[in-house]
């Protein structure tokens, strides 16, 4: 992937790795569209940086993606790079009967949002010189959180897809995979001050040196996230289920 000159749409761009992707890129060089629901969050990753453009998109609605799409490409014809970045992330209980309304929007927004967004895209960005497509998943697409059992679930079917878009546009579009550990975000509630979790900071130090290597990684993994990318190939998937989850459920508890 091309580290500047580049324009950049960044789904999810008002709050954590979305706003700090979108300030990184910019600061390189790049112009950069950021996406979200918060007009007002937008606006705070775009202040000060004069080619970021805030403008507000529902990644859990069809209709708005389909408007947002053909009108972001006539502003923006070169657009090239898509990052999708949005998502949303429930602790559920499922050993038991339950509302499903979280289990839903999950789906909706970590799974149909990326899979939308790439299908209103795609052929833009076929047409593009440099083109690429991001995905982030997570650390948890390949040891699952029992606390967040569907955005785990749905994590794990984006690097599935990744790995077929990947396939189906070879020699057209690049496409790459950003698989974040636990990082200190504001993810779920407390997430963003605890000290079990990866700084924001050194997350994005790691994953922009890994950006800038020629070629890009198909995976971009900082080091962190090798324990569960490589459990079930290092035949240690049951012990890594049980570790993360202690590990998670401890941080949660304040341990």
């Amino acid at each position: 992937m091309r580290m500047t000159g580049n324009t950049i749409l960044i789904t999810g761009g008002g709050s954590g790795i979305g706003r700090e992707l979108a300030r990184r890129f910019h600061d390189r060089g790049n112009t950069v569209i950021v996406t979200g629901r918060r007009r007002e969050a937008l606006d705070e990753t775009a202040d000060g940086r004069p080619n970021i453009h805030a403008t507000t998109l529902d990644v859990t609605d069809p209709q708005d993606i389909a408007a947002f799409a053909a009108r972001i490409t006539a502003e923006h014809p070169a657009l090239n790079v898509l990052i999708n970045n949005a998502g949303i992330m429930r602790y559920e209980a499922i050993d038991r009967a339950r509302d499903l309304s979280d289990a839903e929007e999950t789906v909706t927004a970590n799974l149909l949002g990326p899979i939308r967004m790439t299908d209103a895209l795609v052929e833009h960005l076929s047409r593009q010189p440099d083109a690429a497509v991001v995905n982030v998943s997570s650390g948890l697409a390949f040891v699952p959180l029992v606390a967040a059992p569907t955005y785990s679930a749905t994590k794990a079917a984006v690097h599935s897809y990744t790995v077929s878009l990947r396939e189906a546009l070879k020699g057209r579009v690049e496409v790459i995979e950003l698989a974040p550990p636990a990082v200190q975000t504001e993810l779920t509630p407390g997430q963003s001050t605890r000290a079990a979790y990866l700084p924001l900071d050194a997350f994005m130090e790691e994953v922009m040196a890994l950006f800038a290597q020629a070629p890009t990684p198909r995976e971009i993994l900082v080091q962190l996230v090798a324990f569960q990318r490589n459990a079930e190939a290092e035949h240690r998937f049951d012990e890594a289920v049980t570790t993360l989850n202690d590990l998670a459920r401890r941080a949660r508890e304040g341990q």
